[in-house]
């Protein structure tokens, strides 16, 4: 238990991390039915904004409700910009676009950086380390943002879940989910109601930023990328289109990954290895191994709905 504990909880940061990421992709898919690929560089750029306006000399209750707020804009203006001209063209059309969004900010990000790797500041209380027992064990040191991060990120999702079920921007949200077409007849304003899905997803996207990059403080231009596709990867397998599932799925894949990180160690110590194998090296794949596995099993993920296409 000693050993397998502080996988075990790092497994459910990750994964709470990973959901508010994913929670954008899902929700602009259930509504476009479009994957957002730039969605994980701007979770990037999140980060690369933090480093930048802490070097002004801000102090950061300023620094931070300015990133929130940047970061919510360029998710808005990525929105209307790349995609809100295409809303009529074929999907491939936006999908080509969404791609070039995201090389367009690595590469601004790679010319503003020089490509050299930046350090994400130190935010007070959950930059700071805490030791911490739980069932009789004692953790290693622990950064408080991995202890906060499932239940901020459980928070986060209630509230959106009672946004979209009792708000009126909420409903038409579920409404243009279900039929793009007759909502826009029904005199829903589409436009708003993806400008809100794009605002939203990118707001969880910058807290997700800085939960993640506490923890993972390094910063360059391809830092969204992993991130951004392991967060896609549990949209998919939760059922994409689905919020919990999405969560769910975010934290089964954050949980695995990190167990398979601490495989070789847990193995080791129990006995039945003596030897590392150097199962880490597998950690990454395993997410993809897992997507590939659950499209032939259930290609709608765990809470996906099976859509039936008139004829």
């Amino acid at each position: 238990m000693k050993t397998v504990l502080p996988y075990l909880l790092s497994g459910i940061s990750v994964g709470g991390q990973y959901a508010l990421i994913a929670i954008g992709y899902t929700m602009v898919y259930g509504i476009l039915r479009l994957i957002n690929f730039a969605h994980g560089d701007v979770f990037m750029v999140s980060g690369i904004l933090m480093v930048y306006l802490t070097a002004t000399g801000l102090p950061l209750y300023v620094v931070i409700p300015i990133v929130l707020l940047a970061t919510v804009f360029i998710g808005f203006a990525i929105e209307r910009i790349a995609y809100k001209p295409l809303r009529t063209a074929p999907r491939m059309s936006i999908m080509i676009s969404a791609i070039g969004v995201s090389y367009f900010l690595q590469n601004l990000v790679l010319y503003i950086t020089g490509g050299l790797s930046k350090v994400y500041p130190a935010i007070p209380f959950i930059s700071q380390s805490v030791t911490l027992t739980l069932f009789g064990v004692t953790l290693p040191t622990t950064k408080v943002a991995t202890l906060i991060t499932p239940p901020l990120t459980i928070l986060l999702v209630i509230g959106l879940v009672l946004l979209i079920n009792h708000t009126k921007i909420g409903m038409a949200m579920r409404a243009v989910s279900k039929d793009f077409e007759t909502s826009q007849l029904m005199g829903i304003k589409i436009n708003r109601v993806i400008s809100a899905t794009f605002v939203i997803g990118s707001f969880l996207a910058a807290i997700g930023s800085m939960l993640y990059f506490t923890n993972y403080p390094s910063v360059v231009a391809t830092s969204g990328s992993m991130p951004g596709l392991k967060a896609f990867v549990a949209a998919v397998f939760g059922g994409i289109g689905s919020i919990p599932g999405a969560v769910i799925g975010a934290f089964i894949i954050g949980i695995c990954e990190n167990i398979i990180k601490g495989l070789d160690l847990i193995l080791f110590k129990a006995g039945i290895t003596h030897k590392m194998l150097g199962l880490t090296t597998f950690s990454d794949a395993f997410t993809f191994v897992l997507l590939i596995v659950i499209l032939i099993i259930k290609p709608t993920g765990l809470f996906g709905e099976k859509t039936t296409d008139k004829v």
